[in-house]
């Protein structure tokens, strides 16, 4: 496998190793090249060497071109980034997300940013390890990034269809070679590439890194704001654990509670388990991280809260009640922060904007 990359490189700087390579191909290169898996942002302990299995840059290479290649949908319209857009911290700016020929989803796309290492910071002994999307059904990286191919409202194709399709596009022979040491297309080797690009997504380096680790400062309303959201009085903390800001865990808040039905519009990880004792009653979702949470309103599993100050005052009055309410929120009742404190947590959110995943996509694919 060795041998087969390094020649592919030589290959693509024109080293003497073999003949010169078409101009297009060269260009194509140029436009998404090689790149060193490099550390991760200040703030962020995630060491992607660690992983059992470390992704390489052949691997990111080929999984940037197939993140952002909409030949993966039954149509040729619909890519992972039409709904991960990396403009919006790879989330989307509406409700739900659009899928081919116009199919509407149920649910907010969650951002896949700082989801290398799963739960790591969990405070819960029995979080589960690997849970992906809003109710946590995916267990790897690999399994959340093949599943929207075959879901009827997102990509709208199948596995088999995928592979046939991108098994035709000769010009990607060579990135499979270079990644995984033949030309053969499988879905296997296209979850793993995607899985490693999106690993590669991580957030760091932001106001509150760099005032945390002593490199810079933050306004008096950042700080009011922190302490708020890690002390006793917001309580934030406990669910959205520093320094991914995510417990990796599920909870109930109330969203979607109709309380003439008595039931929920969307069950969430309970319809996944139907366990209510070990990881997820009716109504409960996956806390999602706040880092670059500015970058992409609204908010909530559903998209029904418009703006990051909705949800703290939503937070503020206790959630919605329902028999299964998080027991943080039932026993907590109504916060009772005034509006200046409000404004200080939110002061606090926008600290939280970093550096480390921004990303604008390859213009040229192979042919």
């Amino acid at each position: 496998m060795r041998a087969v990359s390094t020649s592919l490189v030589c290959l693509t700087i024109l080293a003497g190793c073999g003949a010169p390579q078409p101009e297009q191909v060269v260009r194509l290169e140029a436009d998404n090249p090689l790149r060193p898996i490099g550390p991760p942002p200040l703030g962020i302990d995630i060491n992607l060497r660690s992983l059992p299995v470390p992704p390489t840059p052949a691997r990111v290479r080929l999984g940037r071109w197939l993140f952002f290649d909409r030949r993966l949908s039954r149509d040729g319209t619909i890519s992972c980034a039409s709904c991960h857009q990396p403009a919006h911290a790879f989330s989307q700016t509406t409700p739900v997300a659009t899928g081919v020929g116009g199919a509407a989803g149920t649910r907010k796309v969650p951002t896949i940013i700082n989801l290398a290492i799963p739960n790591r910071w969990s405070s819960f002994k029995d979080a589960p390890v690997g849970a992906y999307f809003w109710d946590g059904r995916a267990r790897t990286l690999e399994a959340q990034a093949l599943e929207p191919v075959a879901g009827a409202s997102e990509m709208g194709s199948s596995h088999g269809k995928m592979v046939s399709t991108l098994s035709r596009v000769s010009g990607y022979g060579r990135y499979f070679a270079e990644a995984f040491g033949d030309a053969k297309v499988t879905r296997e080797r296209v979850a793993q590439a995607i899985a490693d690009y999106e690993r590669t997504r991580m957030s760091g380096n932001s106001a509150f890194d760099r005032w945390r680790h002593g490199r810079g400062t933050v306004s008096d309303a950042v700080r009011r704001g922190f302490d708020l959201f890690a002390g006793r009085k917001a309580g934030c903390a406990a669910c959205h654990t520093p320094p991914l800001f995510t417990d990796g865990t599920f909870h109930n808040l109330g969203i979607g509670w109709n309380p003439d039905t008595r039931s929920f519009a969307d069950e969430g990880r309970y319809a996944v388990t139907k366990d209510s004792m070990f990881e997820g009653d009716p109504g409960s979702f996956k806390t999602p991280t706040l880092r670059e949470v500015t970058r992409h309103a609204p908010y909530m599993h559903d998209g029904s809260i418009q703006t990051l100050r909705e949800v703290i005052e939503f937070y503020n009055r206790g959630g919605i009640a329902n028999p299964d309410l998080d027991d943080r929120l039932r026993r907590r009742g109504p916060i009772g922060l005034t509006p200046s404190q409000i404004n200080d947590l939110l002061a606090f959110l926008v600290s939280l904007e970093g550096t480390g995943w921004q990303d604008e996509g390859p213009l040229m694919f192979p042919q």
